[in-house]
């Protein structure tokens, strides 16, 4: 799992994509544990997490950019 500096060193780009396939990832796991268990479900809260870490990082980013110009 990515943790707060990872995250940090990455681009706009794989921000982006790592959001994308942890919310793929998140939609997969809810699926799954409506129609059978989940072998670990903290993974749900694991992802939501993530996407919340991401986009902060996005706002974040983006403030700043509206800010310096």
């Amino acid at each position: 799992m990515n943790n707060l500096t990872e995250l940090r060193e990455m681009s706009d780009e794989q921000l982006a994509a790592t959001c994308k396939e942890a919310a793929e990832t998140l939609f997969r796991l809810r699926f799954q544990s409506q129609s059978e268990r989940l072998n670990t479900p903290s993974e749900i809260r694991k992802n939501k997490r993530l996407i919340a870490r991401i986009k902060t990082l996005q706002t974040e980013r983006a403030s700043a950019t509206a800010s310096a110009s």
